[in-house]
């Protein structure tokens, strides 16, 4: 039978590999629709977890998780189950190490499919990555573990559009890019996507769609850091740049917003436009001088935002080391548990370096999975803010009640303009 078919008719086993931030939920969402899913996760932990039914990721519930489990999904650490796999969907890290792009999840994930790849199978990589990935590094890789080559196999790729936390575009509510290393295979993966999404964007080659993705965050980098530095004038010219923002947003075309903030973080803004930086300078031997200058001046938000509030605190004939200081957010963004490369872990880390006594609250954090940071986190409560020498919100969660921070803490430095038409003592970025 035909791999067409197969996807016709639900018939086709998908192994996923990767059940983190962008692979649990495709996994899921695969299996809902009809397939035979096996998630692949080397973490024996978290494989673990998945089997016991408990979803450690906040856009897949544990009763989502259960339906999947009871239809057949299966969470595994143990390479058999990829066996006569007829769809396999790569999603693992594709962190920065000092400063260069680290593949090896990838090539790992290659190197486990090479030897379960059989003619007419398909394989798509969805990890984050510089353009010329899926055919530069893994087709050799699948190849040669496999002894098959192209167009013995199916091979494309399809950057990840995961947005935790976002309640209005879920995974299957946000258009798929899809491409493939040549037309059977762009056909062939846009059926599939066609089942689990709601909209199928194809392009004409990988390194396009690889090239979407990059350019999809390094856009929201640019503007980010631009009104992060626009923030940092306007304060020292006296101006509120956040009326700024309001009202040039009120102009109905030629603008899109973004607002300032303590830095950026996540999976996303501190890494993949350097992934795109990275590949223009080793492939063409050119600076890509707007992500560098991005980069700069995200970067340097901690310290800018830790430099304010010594201000503040010295207006009150105050010094950092000794005062109490509540940190309102752990994670990257509201209303997400994520807290990887989140700037207020780096604020924390600086306050501490200068003494400071530094506790954190965020709901959304489960303590268990806050490293270092778990004998920090303290419930939001009046009296945690009340006590406090200083309060400093550094992300908008919808628990952090505005009245009662306002009314309440002795001083308060808003990095995120959450204070919004409140009354408080203190000052905002």
């Amino acid at each position: 039978m035909s791999l067409t078919q197969k996807i016709e008719d639900r018939s086709a086993k998908v192994v996923v590999v990767g059940q983190g931030y962008v692979g649990l939920p495709l996994a899921v969402r695969t299996s809902e629709v009809g397939f035979s899913v096996v998630g692949f996760e080397l973490d024996e932990e978290k494989s673990g977890s998945l089997a016991s039914g408990v979803s450690y990721v906040e856009d897949v519930s544990d009763r989502r998780l259960r339906d999947a489990l009871a239809r057949g999904y299966e969470p595994t650490s143990d390479f058999r189950s990829l066996t006569n796999f007829d769809i396999a969907v790569i999603s693992v890290p594709t962190p920065l190490v000092e400063g260069r792009p680290d593949l090896s999840f990838i090539e790992n994930a290659g190197r486990m499919l090479a030897t379960h790849l059989r003619p007419g199978a398909c394989v798509v990589l969805e990890s984050t990555t510089y353009p010329g990935t899926t055919e530069e590094l893994l087709a050799p890789i699948l190849e040669k573990g496999s002894g098959l080559t192209r167009p013995e196999y199916f091979l494309g790729y399809s950057p990840e559009r995961v947005d935790p936390g976002n309640k209005e575009f879920p995974f299957e509510a946000t258009p798929k890019v899809v491409s493939g290393d040549r037309t059977e295979s762009l056909t062939i993966i846009k059926q599939f996507f066609e089942l689990l999404v709601s909209s199928v964007v194809p392009v004409a080659t990988c390194a396009e769609a690889e090239l979407t993705k990059l350019l999809e965050n390094t856009f929201r980098h640019v503007n980010i850091a631009l009104v992060n530095e626009l923030a940092l004038y306007a304060s020292d010219l006296n101006i509120n740049i956040w009326r700024v923002i309001d009202a040039a947003a009120t102009k109905p075309f030629g603008f899109m917003r973004f607002e300032p903030g303590p830095g950026v973080g996540g999976h996303c803004l501190p890494i993949d436009p350097t992934y795109l930086a990275w590949r223009v300078r080793e492939h063409l031997g050119h600076s890509f001088r707007f992500v560098e200058l991005a980069n700069d001046v995200n970067d340097h938000m901690p310290e800018y935002v830790v430099g304010r509030l010594m201000r503040l605190l010295n207006d009150q004939s105050r010094s950092v080391k000794g005062s109490r200081i509540l940190l309102l957010g752990l994670a990257y963004k509201a209303g997400t548990g994520d807290w990887r490369e989140s700037p207020s872990a780096e604020i924390a880390n600086q306050l501490m370096s200068l003494g400071a006594l530094v506790s954190i609250c965020d709901p959304h954090v489960d303590a268990s999975r806050s490293g270092s940071y778990a004998p920090l986190l303290v419930p939001f409560t009046r009296e945690a803010v009340r006590k406090s020498d200083v309060v400093v919100l550094l992300v908008g969660h919808p628990e952090f009640d505005p009245e009662l921070i306002a009314s309440t803490a002795p001083l308060v430095f808003d990095s995120r303009n959450v204070l919004r038409g409140f009354d408080f003592h203190g000052d905002r970025l």
